[in-house]
């Protein structure tokens, strides 16, 4: 019997790497850092599409179709006209979960005070856990540290596939049973 893989997806969201006007560092950065996180073996899913809300909420669905247990986006989550990644998360999502956003603000103020102009934010679509990270490939990872040792336990609430963490790595918070 061959075991399935949980799936893990990946979305950059910018009109210019969808046109490939410059190359999706941000995506590739997210993929090494869960890479890093992550013992159970994965699959990855990568898509790289523009800052529009139908084409944004399409991929989502997609990948909670194909079963992506966790899904990051990077891009699209600050203060300008063509930032629309909050917005589809308020339409694709089933439930938000503002205090992903809360925490990686507040770790990133620690490196730039225009943290508090991201509007990132995390939700769930069906059985998935989407978590909005910042676009600059260097944010991703003090951002994906502060917020992972939750990312695990909220997917497994969400009924979706079992993470395991590298606990050299990183320590994932799971509830001790009883």
């Amino acid at each position: 019997m061959t075991e399935i893989k949980p799936k893990i997806g990946i979305l950059t969201v910018s009109d210019r790497a969808s046109q490939g006007i410059y190359e999706d560092l941000s995506g590739p950065a997210i993929e090494s850092c869960l890479r890093d996180y992550i013992a159970t073996p994965c699959d990855y899913e990568i898509k790289v599409v523009p800052d529009e809300i139908p084409t944004i909420i399409e991929a989502v669905r997609d990948f909670a179709a194909q079963g992506c247990g966790l899904i990051c986006s990077t891009g699209s989550t600050g203060p300008s006209p063509r930032d629309v990644m909050p917005e589809a998360m308020e339409e694709v999502c089933d439930k938000l979960l503002p205090g992903f956003g809360e925490l990686m603000r507040k770790v990133s103020l620690d490196y730039v005070p225009t943290a508090i102009l991201s509007r990132q934010t995390a939700g769930i679509v069906g059985k998935s856990l989407i978590v909005n990270l910042p676009g600059k490939p260097a944010s991703i990872r003090v951002c994906l540290d502060a917020v992972f040792p939750a990312i695990p336990y909220c997917i497994d609430l969400a009924e979706g596939p079992f993470l395991e963490g590298r606990d050299d790595v990183v320590k994932v918070f799971r509830p001790k049973k009883k």
